[in-house]
């Protein structure tokens, strides 16, 4: 495995983490708010606020060491940017936590990590990725380790579970999207324009909603909350994006589902909740990724290398 890809495997790993922390304490922190819509806001204003410091003290230390700064270039990249903000940053977040209110936890669960599913198909159809028989193994290991975890089973496809679907699509579309910018465009950058032009998206929604008064009235603990979940948000997409720059979107997208079993152990230390019938999806879940991995290991190097 070449350092460009041992890099983006542990970016993952870091980024799968941060996953299971994030999902964990929004569980906790959005029960305090009466509008999920401008919980999520909040959050997202919050992590585009670190992601933009973070990018430019970044852009200060490239411009002193090279003299040069990153400006977007022609409308591919300007539209690109605007895509990621708006398909990745926004509109799956409002359709996931209206959707999130309506569904069941554990079929939002399931449907939101058939993400590896669509991610798979569009970076072999649009990418060109090569996806070999361990990617797919993989890809059903993770599956059915989820069906155990969530214990999805059959459900209707309601209008809560639509959403959710579709946000999950959206933010497929916006891997691949991110993907090919990430070409030329720094992972930084592409981290911005994800939560500041989301963010912007989200505000321009909560305004329609006559909702904007809410922001005046956080208490001290809800703002506790939200500055521990906004960090948590630009530590996932910073990583996030970073991993993507340097490996195959599925092989990323993959090791990021093995934040599903760091959640679930959280749960068990902290809730108290028995781990003991989780254990054998836990190690499904496991052993798809450590099978990702290893794909990754012989796979002979082609990416071009990180921004």
């Amino acid at each position: 495995m070449n350092q460009t890809r041992r890099a983006g495997l542990v970016l993952a790993l870091v980024t799968a983490t941060i996953s299971a922390f994030s999902v964990y304490v929004n569980g906790l922190a959005v029960r305090l708010f009466d509008s999920a819509t401008v919980y999520t806001t909040a959050k997202n204003l919050v992590a585009a606020l670190v992601l933009g410091l973070v990018a430019i003290l970044s852009a200060q230390r490239s411009r002193t060491s090279s003299g040069q700064r990153f400006h977007p270039r022609g409308r591919r990249q300007w539209l690109g940017l605007a895509a990621v903000g708006v398909v990745g940053g926004s509109v799956p977040f409002v359709l996931f936590f209206e959707g999130l209110s309506r569904a069941s936890s554990p079929q939002a669960a399931f449907l939101h990590k058939t993400l590896i599913v669509w991610v798979a198909i569009l970076a072999a159809v649009v990418l060109r990725e090569r996806l070999r028989w361990p990617h797919l193994a993989a890809v059903g290991l993770l599956l059915l380790g989820q069906v155990g975890l969530s214990r999805a089973g059959l459900f209707p496809l309601d209008a809560g579970a639509v959403m959710i679907f579709a946000a999950t699509l959206l933010w497929s579309i916006e891997v691949v999207v991110a993907k090919r910018l990430l070409a030329d465009v720094p992972s930084s950058v592409l981290a911005v324009a994800r939560m500041g032009l989301g963010s912007i998206v989200l505000l321009v929604w909560v305004a329609v909603q006559g909702q904007l008064g809410a922001f005046g009235s956080l208490t001290a603990v809800q703002l506790q909350w939200l500055v521990l979940t906004g960090l948590l948000l630009a530590g996932y997409v910073g990583f996030w994006f970073a991993a993507l720059a340097r490996a195959q979107a599925i092989d990323v997208t993959a090791i990021l589902v093995v934040g599903a079993v760091g959640t679930a152990v959280l749960a068990g230390v902290l809730d108290g909740a028995s781990l003991a019938p989780q254990v054998p999806w836990l190690v499904t879940i496991t052993a798809g990724a450590l099978l990702v991995g290893a794909t990754m290991a012989r796979r002979p190097a082609v990416e071009a290398a990180p921004r």
